[in-house]
This record gives structure tokens, sequence and C-alpha cells, in this order.
């Protein structure tokens, strides 16, 4: 027997995202009437995760679905929203939900203006589009913006995935996924960079010499947040941090790759916060950057 309140769930875009939050969806008992996906690795992705589930037309599943998952792409979303409003496909009374970031429901105006219900439920994970995300969801966090009277059902809905809502400011959207991007992107590039330098002096599995060292940092950071900031930038050793400079400089060919440039960034970054917090005096600070100053070739 059905729970109350299940909903006919429409998935516009069968990515990573948003195959794996219809599947949770459908685990939650709502019934997924739909699936749009083009490409051949969504259609897979589609069968793997919501089998049985018709892949159709997008305005097809805008017209079946009490509930549209809007999965695609932010520089997308503003274009598909205004373009299904114009073939009046937004239904009275239907949730629309997209899982951008950067948008909050302002962007769903014409869903707004066609009597539906814009929602912004935006997961805080990354994905990599197979069932194993479905356990991450359990760890997961969203950030999630509607209008105050409807934001329950915003909250309920991330509930029933089996993660936790956070609501956001619509103001704040853009600083908030700014926040997640530079935290978890440039975490990857920056793991590569390391990587790419101990694959440089020989070291054949540089993810076993970095697993320990980055999951015990991220750990203590995630505990600890700043006073866990150690290191030679931290510490003021300023013949180490101008060592690891001409190092790199060398390394990326007088400076005109990228390691160089994030060492310096991520090291000047970390002097002005480690001064913040008592660790550095005034004139080591200013050691620090001319040791970070490149060097002309």
């Amino acid at each position: 027997m059905a729970k109350p309140g299940r909903l006919g769930v429409g998935i516009i875009g069968a990515g990573k995202v948003g195959a794996v939050l219809g599947a949770a969806l459908r685990a939650a008992e709502h019934a997924v009437v739909g699936v749009s996906a083009v490409s051949e690795a969504s259609r897979e992705r589609a069968e793997a995760l919501l089998p049985g589930v018709p892949v159709l037309e997008v305005q097809d599943i805008v017209e079946r679905a009490e509930l549209v998952l809007l999965a695609v792409p932010d520089d997308a979303l503003p274009g598909l929203v205004e373009g299904l409003a114009k073939l009046g496909a937004w239904q009275p009374g239907q949730l629309v939900a997209h899982t951008s970031g950067r948008f909050g429901v302002g962007v769903l105006h014409p869903v707004r203006a066609a009597g539906a219900v814009p929602l912004a439920l935006h997961p805080a994970m990354t994905f990599t589009g197979m069932s194993l995300d479905l356990t991450r969801l359990l760890d997961c966090t969203f950030g999630v913006t509607a209008d105050a009277a409807m934001l329950p059902i915003a909250q309920a809905l991330v509930v029933e995935m089996g993660a936790e809502p956070v609501a956001i400011a619509e103001a704040d959207r853009t600083l908030y996924h700014a926040a997640l991007a530079h935290g978890s992107n440039h975490l990857v590039t920056l793991v590569a960079q390391a990587s790419q330098l101990l694959r440089e002096v020989g070291v054949e599995s540089p993810e076993r010499m970095l697993g320990p060292l980055l999951r015990a940092t991220l750990e203590n950071a995630l505990a600890s947040g700043e006073s866990a900031l150690t290191g030679p930038v931290a510490r003021g050793d300023l013949g180490t941090v101008r060592a690891h400079a001409e190092a790199l400089r060398e390394f990326d060919g007088g400076g005109h790759g990228d390691v160089l440039a994030a060492y310096l960034a991520m090291a000047r970054a970390t002097a002005l916060r480690a001064e913040g917090r008592g660790l550095l005096k005034p004139d080591q600070l200013k050691g620090l950057h001319e040791a970070l100053d490149p060097k002309e070739d």
C-alpha cells in the first residue's frame, strides 16, 4: 500500500545527479513516471538506476509529473525553464525542483507565473552516477531554497531521500555554491598536482603516500578548523618556502605551468590566515610575501 502524499516524479536529465536522486525518490515510494535521456551514457544510467521507467520527451514528462526534477547543467537551466513556459507546459500546483547549486528559485520565475511551485534542491555531494551514490546520500546535506510557505515541502523531499536539508537564502546561493566548488573541485586539482610532483621524483604510487596524510589533514581541518594549520608557511619558515617556490618554478619551466601558480596563491592565502590567528608576526608575513614573489627569468 502506497504511503500518503506519494508523487508522480518526472526526471529531466539522467545525468549523474538526476538518475541518483530519481532512484532515491523511488526508494521513498514516489512513482517515477518518466525520465529524459539523450546520450547513450544517460540512457544506460537511467536503465541501471531507474529500471522500468520510460524514457520520454521533456514536454511529455512535465505533462505527466506532479513533481518535476530539473537535473541539467546550470547554464542550460534558464533556457529550459523559459522554453517550457512558452510551450505552456507548466501546470498550476505542480512542484518544480532544480538541482543547481548556483541558482535559487528566482530562475524558476516562469514556473511561478504558471501557478507551479518552485523549489531549489542542491546536494552538496559529488556523484559517480552509480548505485553506490545512494549510500552517499545518507551522509549528505542539501542546500534548499523555497518560499517560506513551501520550505517544509522542500525539506521533506530531502529527508525522504535520506539526506539533511539546510536552508540557503536566495541572495546567498552563488556564494554558497562558490564555497562548495572551491572546497571540492580545487581539492581535486591540488591532489592531482601533488601526485604529479611525487611521480616526478620517482614515487610510483603517490596515492598511497598522500592518502593517509590528506585524510588526516581533512579530518583535522573539519574537526578543528584553522587551528589544525601546520607547515612551513604557518611556522614562518622563509627558507623552506623560498626553496619550494624555486623548485616549483623550475619544475613548471620558469613558472609557466599551473603548479607554481596554485602553490603561490594558496601559500599567500595561508600566510594571511596564519597572521590573522596570531601565528605569524607582521615582519614574518612580509618576509613570506617576499619569498613568494615570482622571480623573473
